[in-house]
């Protein structure tokens, strides 16, 4: 077992007993991928924000009933990402969407757009694009591509069967497709 998943058990053992310390050091070791994964399904940062620190509320609350037959991190990512689909859906019957298609382009001093940054006008470009995807198409395109779910855990995640699920990812990805070829 290699030394980071004894310290993560150790500090989790800390956590169950009460430890503020502990559950600090577990905040600032998860809250940014945390946060990205909320992010990226409720598309608002206010949003994501809470669902991440409602989310390790819950995960330290809840932790007496973490069984260890997954990494933490999944775990926790588990919860972010059941909080986050709930908030989305919950956003969607407000009719409360938030509609933001925004594409900018950086140039270094010379006014010359340079490769990587090519690269992560690309990389902005296929997010923007899939913002504007359907619902259930974005949302189980960023559990597989983004997050790394699954097809089964995508089907338990979007309470779908598995067929219809990989249906779903397979239609999804030739929609993004097309939308990136005709912009």
């Amino acid at each position: 077992m290699s030394q980071h998943i004894e310290h993560i058990d150790k500090l989790l053992q800390l956590c169950l007993k009460g430890s503020q310390t502990a559950q600090l050091e577990i905040y600032n070791r998860y809250y940014k991928a945390m946060y990205n994964a909320a992010l990226r399904i409720v598309k608002d940062t206010a949003e994501a924000e809470d669902i991440m620190q409602e989310s390790f509320l819950s995960a330290f609350t809840k932790l007496h009933t973490f069984k260890g037959e997954v990494a933490f991190g999944a775990w926790l990512k588990r919860i972010v990402v059941n909080n986050s689909i709930y908030q989305y859906r919950k956003q969607q019957k407000k009719n409360e969407v938030d509609l933001e298609n925004v594409m900018y382009k950086v140039e270094d001093n010379d006014g010359i757009v340079s490769d990587h940054v090519f690269s992560e006008q690309k990389a902005q470009k296929v997010m923007e694009t899939m913002k504007q995807l359907k619902d259930n198409y974005r949302i189980s395109l960023t559990l597989h591509l983004i997050e790394g779910y699954d097809y089964e855990e995508i089907s338990e995640i979007m309470n779908m069967s598995n067929a219809n699920c990989r249906t779903t990812i397979s239609r999804a990805k030739e929609s993004l497709r097309k939308k990136i070829l005709s912009a």
